[in-house]
């Protein structure tokens, strides 16, 4: 089947190129004799090249760079910068590297004295140059991936990191993407540019590899070190190569055959969630409508101990994983034929949750005789989820525009985002600043919306201040309220 994908296009444009355009290709001789295999049996050629290469000496790995120190690059570098492995970090954002060349995070759950320790031991550098990459054995690749405005895979960010790395790519060294992204963007998007830049060959002059990020903001128990890697690469040579990288800092490594097999692997693990989180978020809605409180009854189904896993709804979706990634798949289906019904399903009914939690503001609104238009609304939480600062994808912008374009007054209290820095989709809302949390000001808004349950809010104090309370985080479920004071959406 012909593909109407440009991007597809180009790539096999770039990898006929890379074959020269011939039907056939001529090989070392193997055993005395001249093989001659056409262009399918290329990939195999290779990794046998580079499977008899590979039996020489291995280079050591102490040298590595981490392209993009958000929540993914940061922590990877420092578990790698512990481990013993010189670090230097690259981002294209100054303000970072200065503060982190200071030994200052701005990450919550990424402490100040860790990257100062690392600093000062010389163990971790960052910078703005990518001409660092001349220094290093290996190359961690985690940039963001997000959707662009018609909801597609924007893959530019992984693109114009190829191409700023590539002129100072030298034969040997490794280059891992971390990034989620869909199947083939490793070995044919990211590949294309790196080869086309360097002069290099994928396989053959240099390695290439995908190793999906596995990162869980806020989640004290999952270390970096302590998350198994699942590492996918272009040839056997290529995944033995990124494993000797990874096994420097991470306990344990999962090898698959390919870099797709690894990048379906990690879109696997996020459709899974975004399906599961989809049916708890209509099953609230059904449940709801009979009476019964769902957060009850997931209590109660997880205590079978088997064939059951807990998964809790919400206002929408928010993060860098959940509401994107599996899109990627969606998208990338489309080549093949294939339609992604659940994936596609579970994305209108998590969409839809902002509205439906809208729906019970206005309720709960109505049921003191107050109309949406003119109220004061607070929206209690902005990250995505408890216990971090990071508000990427937050379904709190959502309902803060859907309440605002209603007529609310609306504004938001979160004791980890002080201010909203800029974002890409919600440039409207930069500079807001978190309302003070004291009685006289909680006490003056008609109703606050729980949109994220962080453990630093007292609850408690919440009740006795708060006249109305709309609550999608079950957050409530254990303090003493007034009647019909709360209100689960």
């Amino acid at each position: 089947m012909q593909s109407k994908n440009p991007r597809r296009k180009t790539s096999n444009r770039i990898a006929a190129k890379s074959l020269n355009k011939a039907a056939l290709i001529k090989l070392k001789p193997l055993s005395g004799t001249v093989r001659l295999v056409t262009t399918t049996d290329h990939d195999a050629a290779v990794q046998n090249d580079l499977n008899g290469a590979a039996t020489g000496p291995a280079t050591a790995v102490t040298n590595i760079a981490v392209i993009g120190l958000g929540y993914v690059g940061l922590p990877l570098a420092l578990q790698f910068a512990r481990s013993g492995t010189r670090v230097v970090g690259i981002d294209i954002d100054p303000s970072k590297t200065h503060a982190l060349n200071r030994g200052r995070s701005y990450i919550k759950h990424v402490g100040s004295a860790e990257v100062k320790q690392q600093v000062i031991a010389g163990a971790f550098s960052a910078s703005t140059d990518f001409s660092e990459i001349r220094n290093v054995d290996a190359v961690l690749i985690c940039v963001p991936t997000p959707l662009n405005k018609n909801r597609e895979p924007d893959i530019s960010y992984i693109l114009t990191t190829g191409r700023a790395i590539a002129p100072y790519l030298k034969r040997g060294i490794v280059v891992v993407l971390e990034s989620t992204t869909y199947p083939g963007t490793t070995d044919e998007d990211l590949r294309a540019v790196l080869e086309e830049g360097s002069g290099l060959r994928a396989g053959t002059d240099f390695h290439l590899a995908f190793s999906p990020e596995r990162e869980d903001p806020g989640n004290e128990s999952n270390r970096v070190a302590d998350i198994p890697k699942v590492i996918g690469g272009l040839t056997p040579a290529c995944l033995e190569k990124a494993k000797a990288v990874y096994q420097k800092a991470i306990k344990r490594l999962v090898p698959v055959s390919s870099c797709r097999a690894a990048e379906s692997t990690k879109l696997l693990e996020n459709i899974f969630r975004a399906v599961n989180i989809a049916l708890v978020n209509e099953l609230k809605i059904v449940y709801g409508a009979m009476g019964i409180d769902v957060w009850e009854v997931i209590d109660a189904a997880k205590t079978k101990p088997f064939g059951f896993m807990p998964f809790y709804p919400g206002p929408g979706l928010g993060g860098h994983c959940i509401p994107i990634d599996p899109f990627y798949l969606t998208w990338k289906s489309r080549e093949y034929g294939q339609n992604t019904k659940f994936i596609e399903l579970a994305g209108e009914v998590n969409t839809a949750m902002p509205n439906y939690v809208v729906s019970r503001v206005v309720e709960a609104l109505n049921d003191r005789k107050k109309p949406l238009n003119g109220s004061r609304v607070l929206l209690l939480g902005l990250a995505y989820k408890s216990e971090v600062d990071d508000m990427r994808e937050s379904p709190t912008f959502v309902l803060m525009d859907l309440l605002t374009n209603a007529g609310a007054k609306v504004e938001y209290h979160d004791p980890y985002i002080p201010v909203i820095k800029p974002t890409r989709e919600h440039s409207h809302r930069t500079g807001m600043k978190s309302v003070s949390w004291d009685r006289k000001t909680i006490s003056g808004f008609d109703a606050v919306l729980i949109s994220t349950a962080h453990k630093a809010v007292s609850y408690s104090n919440l009740a006795k201040w708060a006249p109305l309370i709309v609550d999608t985080r079950n957050a409530m479920a254990t303090i003493p309220c007034r009647p019909r004071q709360i209100w689960k959406a």
